[in-house]
């Protein structure tokens, strides 16, 4: 579960805030499947936790999770996915009509 980069870059964005997929497919550069494969799998050993908002899924980090809460202060930041999220539009940009 921990060996995949993809994933350790994901706890690393969910650790700023709330995201969702159309996010972290902006930041990390990869299909909104992709993104969602690593979702699920996050979600399944219980390190994400996620809340839908109209038609988005906004994904946070567990902080009840007792391993995930262990091993995040030994976390790295990866400045350049910060960076990058702090650019991204994500869902939270306003959508013209005809732009979906």
């Amino acid at each position: 579960m921990l060996s995949d980069k993809t994933r350790l870059r994901i706890i690393g964005l969910l650790r700023q805030r709330e995201l969702c997929v159309c996010d972290l497919t902006e930041v990390l550069g990869i299909s909104q499947p992709g993104v969602s494969q690593h979702m699920r799998r996050l979600k399944q050993v219980g390190f994400v936790r996620e809340r839908k908002g109209g038609q988005w899924v906004y994904y946070s980090l567990n902080e009840e999770h007792p391993l995930l809460m262990l091993i995040l202060s030994q976390w790295p930041a990866v400045p350049e996915d910060e960076r990058r999220l702090m650019q991204t539009k994500g869902c939270r940009a306003p959508r013209t009509q005809g732009s979906e």
